[in-house]
């Protein structure tokens, strides 16, 4: 086992704004640079160059941040959330409302609405700890879930940011791979798209921050071509399939599959923002997090009920979906000829906007696994975490929509029992005595995570048991409309029932 990783301080040569245009300082230097290693002198030249990020999971002390709000900071704050979510990809959640579910595109869109609104809220929530904390989300979790069984938490969200890189990859490379015939296969699109998320996300907050501040007009810009190409074929009046019970079981499993995109989030949305001032008001970051991600979720999966309620009417559309979502989307920009080819390659390239973030955040969590991992510098788990996505969307590039219905609802089941729990140790334990972020290193200050760690086995217990999958329905599940899936709200319930006296029980006997 190893010791809790040491703070890092800044050195000496350090100094606020020494980052971007914004006055953010995107890297430090942890140790002087004559006592560095190779490795580490050679980073420290090409940040000299490119601004590469050298700062890894320790604490962002206040005179390395922002120097203050303004205006254009909250704004900033609302379009990095926008950009990442109105991305191609998510075009997909919207595509399995009627597919998947059967759902009328009146049914999905509601479902979509409001799945999407309570997931954002949840995951605006975790992003306001950033700046109050300047430190990374999984690093905060250790004040809920303890120093050692945070961990925990840390290993699925990398499933989480691996999973959506994969899923990213492969729906830029089959729109790319469509676009092109056969002049491109599958495999080089999946390879290009990865290529430019790994640049971006190796090269860290600076370039990120850049890229996801602008990278919102041309997909917008697209998105308005598509409606006016695509939109006089979608089909809004035919009902959603089923009995009664069955199309009542589809929407609530419609609707906490949206909520679980959002609620995918949560573990990395703190990092995004922790170089932002500790006096940043936490129901702004809150409310720009959630109004970013619902707006932005919203506008592109809308029109992804819209394409699949189009799929009856519109035999070349259902011949490109027989292909893959990639070909479907393309496919609707077919009456623009070679502009809708450009479209299509331009909307291709800007799903890496949703995947670099999670690259990222990927990057520093590997870090957090432990003091091994930890001198590792980020750049290189970034890059670690691109090569395992990139050679799994490579051997799933057949299996988009099984891997994307399957992995999508998974993700909310873990992440709303960290939030939950935490909810409840800031309002209940930590209300009066607050919370010391400098001693987020330290596991004799930090919870024992005994408390945490039983109310999350309960919870999951809860989310088997409601589930409701293609390769396992659990037994309550079954009763709802002959399969519906309730892991969410019945996995959170159990949790935030147990773990308030199970934490009295650990403060009183452990006095942390």
């Amino acid at each position: 086992m190893d010791s809790p990783t040491p703070s890092i301080r800044p050195t000496k040569d350090e100094k606020p704004g020494d980052g971007d245009a914004a006055g953010h300082n995107a890297s430090i230097i942890e140790i002087p640079l004559a006592e560095q290693t190779m490795f580490k002198r050679v980073l420290h030249r090409v940040k000299g160059v490119t601004g590469l990020e050298t700062r890894g999971i320790e604490r962002v002390p206040d005179d390395l941040r922002y120097p203050r709000n303004t205006a254009r900071s909250y704004l900033e704050m609302f379009l990095v959330w926008f950009s990442i979510n109105c991305t191609a990809n998510n075009m997909t959640v919207g595509i399995l409302g009627p597919i998947a579910f059967g759902l009328s595109f009146t049914d999905a869109a509601l479902c979509c609405v409001f799945g999407t609104m309570v997931g954002s809220a949840f995951t605006g929530y975790i992003s306001s700890y950033g700046p109050v904390t300047g430190l990374r989300t999984l690093v905060i979790a250790r004040y809920t879930m303890g120093y050692w069984p945070s961990r925990i938490c840390v290993v699925l969200n990398l499933v989480i940011e691996i999973g959506y890189g994969l899923v990213d990859c492969l729906v830029g490379g089959l729109i790319l791979s469509a676009v092109n015939g056969q002049g491109m296969s599958v495999i080089v699109g999946i390879v290009v798209s990865s290529i430019i998320t790994w640049v971006v996300a190796t090269l860290g907050i600076k370039w990120f921050r850049a890229i996801e501040r602008y990278v919102w007009m041309p997909t917008v810009l697209l998105l308005f071509i598509f409606i006016g190409v695509a939109g006089p074929n979608f089909d809004i009046h035919t009902s959603s399939t089923g009995s009664t019970a069955v199309v009542a079981g589809h929407r609530l499993s419609y609707f906490f599959l949206c909520a679980s995109g959002p609620l995918g989030w949560a573990p990395a949305s703190a990092d995004f923002y922790s170089y932002y001032p500790s006096n940043t008001p936490r129901y702004m970051t809150a409310a720009m997090a959630a109004a970013g991600i619902t707006a932005g979720k919203l506008l592109i999966e809308i029109l992804g009920i819209g394409l699949a309620s189009g799929l009856g009417n519109v035999p070349a559309w259902a011949e490109a979906f027989d292909h893959s979502a990639g070909h479907l989307i393309a496919e609707s920009y077919a009456p623009l000829g070679n502009f809708g080819k450009f479209c299509a390659v331009i909307l291709a390239i800007c799903v890496s906007a949703n995947n670099i973030p999670g690259t990222y955040a990927a990057g520093l969590n590997f870090q957090m696994l432990g003091r091994p991992f930890a001198k590792i510098p980020r750049p290189v788990w970034s890059t670690v975490a691109v090569v395992i996505y990139t050679v799994c969307a490579i051997a799933g590039r057949e299996q988009l929509f099984s891997i994307f219905l399957n992995f999508l609802s998974l993700v909310g089941y873990w992440v709303i029992l960290w939030i939950i729990m935490t909810l409840e140790e800031e309002f209940i334990f930590r209300r009066t005595r607050g919370s010391d972020w400098d001693a987020w290193d330290d596991a004799d200050y930090l919870p024992a995570g005994f408390a945490a760690l039983a109310s999350f086995l309960i919870g999951w217990a809860g989310a088997i048991l409601c589930m409701s999958q293609t390769y396992y329905t659990g037994s309550i599940a079954k009763l709802v409309g002959g399969g519906a899936d309730l892991g969410l709200p019945v996995s959170m319930s159990w949790t935030a029932l147990v773990y308030p006296p199970l934490r009295y029980l650990e403060l009183k006997y452990m006095r942390k």
